[in-house]
């Protein structure tokens, strides 16, 4: 899908859910990023706030492109900040604090992602904000919340948070070190979507009490909500990773790996009979489930991989699939790119390159489709800063002259 598309044309008449919602954002990286992107995609509008140096950390990440002023943008800002704008405060500057504050009443949604406690020091944390802008939400994504964790101190990015949550250590094999961020920004991504939802939620609250409220999201919370498998497995007497007896296990076909997931009888039964050996249904071997383990990599395995040797991985779980048993191909990085299903649902955006290179960076899409909502027009990432005047004017009522002073005092830029 190329940036300025609409899909679902037909609905674009309708509007969309959050249209006329405000969102000004104190946010770096991706966690909080990625939850306000989707917001907007969704109709809200969003004001980002920047550091006059260097602005947000993830224009500073690797790989990267050029802005046309010669400014590095990095690939975690390109993926997270489409359709904003951008203006740049010095929070720590008493003008720039002052603006912050009076920017908050013309928002819905005050939301901040810096380490717990950052901003409350800044004089812009929750009590700060709900004193002069009541109504509004106050949303904040940090590594272990705004409610006294222990851990606090600790600064956290999305692999701290995977790995406190067990899922690292529940996928370790003997003695092989934890294989970090095996999901990209999960811990960012899941922290992203429970703040969309708690957002969701204060707007609606706020309908029926005309207040404001603080939306607390820990990414370590959110990590073990997701990883839910490690303290209710441990509770039901798993551990180290056992998983339990079920079949879940990665299989070589002509073309690479695909993956099965059989859990119940039946699905053995079918999955015995694909690969030629129905009368393993039988067999004393396989009467527990506990046997399709035990035997996986001396008898299942051998059978499996010796029917697959004559199919493509798709091929592999197309058969599969017929019989009703769940499988499906490892697809490497180029194969998703050219997925036919990722192009039919629109789930990857092109963001043109203004380095002159030719491939267009590319951005998932919106993966909540509604019937009734158009997808698009997306607008690219905003340069640093370009918003700045227009929205101290627009929202102020700023002139030129007052604009100028700021600039010159160093609390905006």
């Amino acid at each position: 899908m190329e940036l300025g598309d609409i899909a679902n044309q037909g609905a674009a008449a309708l509007g969309k859910p959050l249209d006329g919602v405000r969102i000004l954002a104190l946010e770096q990286m991706q966690s909080l990023p990625w939850a306000t992107q989707l917001l907007g995609r969704l109709g809200a509008e969003v004001v980002k706030v920047e550091h006059p140096k260097g602005g947000d950390s993830g224009r500073g990440s690797l790989p990267a492109m050029t802005d046309p002023d010669g400014r590095s943008v990095g690939a975690t800002f390109l993926r997270n900040n489409l359709s904003k704008r951008s203006i740049c405060v010095d929070l720590k500057h008493p003008e720039g604090r002052q603006l912050i504050l009076d920017l908050a009443p013309h928002f819905d949604v005050v939301c901040e992602n810096f380490k717990a406690g950052t901003l409350d020091r800044l004089g812009l944390g929750w009590d700060d904000i709900h004193e002069v802008a009541p109504r509004s939400i106050y949303l904040s994504v940090s590594g272990f919340g705004a409610s006294g964790s222990p851990y606090d101190r600790w600064p956290a990015y999305a692999p701290i948070a995977e790995a406190m949550s067990g899922i690292y250590e529940f996928k370790r094999q003997g003695d092989d070190p934890p294989l970090v961020a095996p999901m990209g920004g999960l811990g960012d991504i899941g922290s992203g979507l429970f703040a969309v939802i708690g957002v969701l939620a204060a707007l609606r609250h706020r309908e029926a009490t005309g207040r404001g409220q603080r939306v607390d999201i820990a990414m370590l919370d959110a990590l073990v909500a997701i990883c839910d498998i490690v303290p209710n497995f441990w509770s039901m007497g798993l551990r180290n990773g056992d998983l339990g007896p079920l079949i879940m296990h990665g299989f070589r076909a002509s073309d690479g790996w695909f993956i099965i997931q059989v859990g119940r009888e039946n699905q053995f039964a079918k999955l015995v009979e694909a690969i030629g050996h129905p009368e393993w249904v039988t067999d004393p071997r396989f009467a527990e489930r506990q046997g399709w383990l035990d035997h996986l990599d001396t008898v299942l395995r051998p059978a499996i991989e010796g029917w697959a040797s004559t199919r493509t991985k798709v091929q592999a779980c197309d058969d599969l699939a017929v019989i009703g048993v769940a499988a499906g191909p490892c697809y490497s990085d180029e194969e998703v790119v050219t997925d036919e299903h990722v192009a039919a649902r629109n789930m990857l955006v092109e963001v043109p390159r203004t380095d002159g290179v030719a491939q267009p960076v590319l951005v998932p899409g919106n993966p909540v489709k509604l019937s009734d909502v158009s997808e698009g027009p997306e607008h690219r990432v905003p340069w640093l800063g370009e918003h700045t005047s227009s929205v101290i004017a627009a929202e102020l009522g700023y002139d030129d002259d007052r604009i100028a002073a700021l600039r010159d005092s160093g609390a905006i830029a």
